[in-house]
């Protein structure tokens, strides 16, 4: 509106600047009337030198002065235009004005509609005015970002700026490969090191895989104060089972973080979780040898928030299919039926208005139902149950019994392509490698005669970092 004020009062001036010349009166031509008035002042003469009031030196030089301005009066009065003309003139001159009065702000703000940006919202910082004049406009500048690094490369700086962004947009494996380009192009440091490890995390579900905690490493070598690297540091040995080296990271973290830090309060709860299950759960030694009935193991706590958060992740951001699946297929291997049922519905509802990516859910759940309800052979040749509803082992079975029932059931029947993703996910979470590197050979022999499904658990073990 401002805008808009300033330009009015500035055509108004430029209307008055070209009028005001216009509307300025023509002195007034002498009429008739002045030439009365000097014959009368002559006749006037000749009876004051009659009467002796003046002499007649006197008398002939003023007889001269009004001759001359009676002559000039009468000259004025034969070269002066006639009325009509006069008349003219004024008239044009009020068109003139009327014309520029109209013509200057019509031209004035047709030249601005045609340059000028009116669309823009006036008074607002400039990334709202984007946003205000184009809703997409983050996914048009990440498009344009895209096709600027696509011709240069080497752009380090490009692509240090378009990681973060994807970050944001939940593209987690784009954000790692801008991270590693950011890297490569520009050299290491700390923060770089560091935001290449959180997008390796949470591209694996808030998982800290041997690439995260190897960037984290590098982070805090490079860096002993960079609080990002040391809090998943502390993250990822709580996942490996060391709760003990877990908590005195984070209470490092806290005794050092300056007064009213607001990351203090996520690592007082990270803190508070490995404090209040440290001496609940068992050690890993017993666990291994623990019956159907012990308390969790480490590792299936682990495995447990691992699940807890991709759901909390999915509910915020629906549209990850394979997220939905995994998390389908996580219920049933925990023995939660009920929550399988209501993750595929939930599921089904986020793609409700894509009817391709409907079908291809649709698709995955039913055959993760099939090999659910194929039976395999047991250890002495008998048919178990259904796997994922796991009847003969009660919920609080320890996380190396369910592990060992995926593995036999997809040693018997090895066509899906999700369930030995997650077998290979399970070794690496317990810590197997050798196991998670074995179950990766038998998932690509098993998918070899099926390119479509090969390709699809490279390209998901690919994205979830679990070996490569």
């Amino acid at each position: 509106m401002t805008l808009w004020l300033i330009l009015a009062a500035m055509t108004a001036a430029a209307v008055v600047a070209v009028i005001w010349p216009l509307a300025r009166q023509a002195n007034a031509v002498r009429s008739g009337s002045d030439i009365a008035v000097y014959r009368d002042q002559l006749a006037e003469i000749e009876r004051d030198l009659a009467a002796g009031l003046v002499g007649k030196t006197e008398a002939e030089a003023a007889r001269v002065e009004i001759s001359r301005r009676l002559l000039a009066a009468s000259d004025a009065a034969q070269a002066a235009p006639p009325a009509f003309d006069a008349m003219s003139a004024v008239w044009r001159r009020r068109a003139v004005a009327v014309a520029s009065l109209l013509a200057l702000p019509v031209i004035a703000g047709g030249l601005y509609l045609f340059l000028g940006s009116p669309e823009l919202a006036s008074g607002q910082p400039v990334a709202q005015r984007n946003v205000a004049a184009n809703p997409q406009s983050i996914e048009s500048l990440v498009a344009q970002a895209e096709a600027h690094l696509a011709r240069n490369a080497e752009d380090g700086r490009g692509w240090e700026i378009l990681a973060p962004i994807y970050m944001r947009l939940g593209r987690y494996s784009d954000s790692v490969a801008a991270w590693r380009n950011t890297l490569q192009l520009l050299g290491d440091s700390a923060e770089r090191e560091a935001n290449l490890g959180e997008a390796l995390t949470a591209e694996a579900n808030d998982v800290v895989t041997a690439d995260a905690k190897a960037a984290f490493v590098r982070a805090a070598t490079l860096d002993k104060t960079n609080v990002s690297a040391r809090y998943y540091l502390g993250l990822a040995a709580e996942q490996d089972g060391q709760r003990d080296k877990a908590a005195n990271i984070w209470r490092d973290l806290i005794a050092e973080a300056p007064a009213g830090t607001p990351w203090v309060i996520d690592v007082r709860n990270a803190l508070a979780r490995v404090e209040s299950t440290s001496t609940a759960a068992p050690a890993p030694a017993a666990v291994k040898v623990a019956d159907a009935g012990s308390q969790p193991s480490e590792q299936q706590a682990a495995i447990r928030g691992m699940v807890d958060r991709l759901a909390a992740r999915l509910k915020q951001d629906g549209s990850d299919l394979n997220g939905w699946v995994q998390l389908v297929r996580s219920y049933k291997v925990l023995g939660e039926p009920d929550k399988a049922r209501a993750a595929a519905a939930d599921a089904r509802q986020a793609f409700a208005g894509d009817p391709e990516k409907l079908q291809r859910l649709n698709a995955a759940l039913q055959e993760l139902e099939n090999s659910a309800e194929a039976p395999a052979p047991g250890p002495h040749g008998t048919a178990p149950a259904a796997a994922g509803a796991v009847p003969d082992h009660p919920q609080g079975a320890s996380m190396e019994d369910m592990v060992a029932r995926l593995a036999e059931r997809l040693k018997a029947s090895g066509s899906n392509p999700e369930g030995w993703l997650m077998l290979v996910r399970s070794y690496e979470t317990m810590g197997e490698k050798a196991k998670a590197t074995a179950a990766i050979g038998d998932a690509r022999h098993a998918l070899a005669d099926d390119p479509a499904k090969l390709e699809a658990f490279n390209g998901a073990l690919k994205h979830f970092n679990n070996s490569e």
